[in-house]
């Protein structure tokens, strides 16, 4: 009985170590990404900046969340440190998550805003891209830590099974 609650302590620590570092990887990968919220209308907009450096990343990424969807009611605009507008875009579903392209170091703005006279609220991000790699090696560790947690559970509890099928 001694070992299988060893093993139930052990697995219960890698589940808990495998969520652990799944929250530190998500905070780890969207570090740089800057988040804003509001409500939007005729009159209020949204705005979301954010410092890109080009010698870091070439690539960004914005994304925005509607929680009351309207057809044709929110627009977005990506504004570069020279004050020219790089995109343009009516919002057509309730999460949109795109990338553009770094032209020059500096702050970037996303602009959110309506021509709906009702407040619409809305979240928006933009940030570098997420590095890849870094997220792909972080899921792993925390995928392969759950699982292993997991398969530990699951095969002490057949073990405790069989074992009391033997001594009824």
């Amino acid at each position: 009985m001694q070992k299988s609650g060893l093993i139930i302590v052990i697995s219960g620590l890698l589940i808990a170590t495998g969520l652990f570092v799944s929250i530190i990887g998500n905070q780890v990968t969207l570090e740089r990404i800057i988040q804003g919220n509001g409500e939007v209308s005729s009159t209020q907009t949204v705005t979301v900046s954010a410092d890109f450096d080009m010698e870091e990343t070439q690539i960004g990424v914005f994304a925005i969340q509607v929680m009351e969807f309207k057809e044709n009611a929110i627009v977005i605009k990506i504004i570069d440190p020279s004050d020219i507008e790089i995109i343009s875009q009516e919002v057509n579903e309730d999460t949109i998550e795109e990338k553009f392209e770094i032209l020059e170091t500096g702050t970037y703005e996303l602009i959110i805003y309506s021509s709906d006279d009702e407040g619409i609220y809305v979240t928006g991000a933009i940030g570098p891209l997420p590095d890849a790699n870094k997220k792909f090696i972080i899921s792993i560790i925390s995928t392969s830590t759950l699982i292993i947690g997991m398969i530990g559970l699951v095969a002490i509890g057949i073990y405790e099974i069989k074992n009391r099928k033997r001594s009824v």
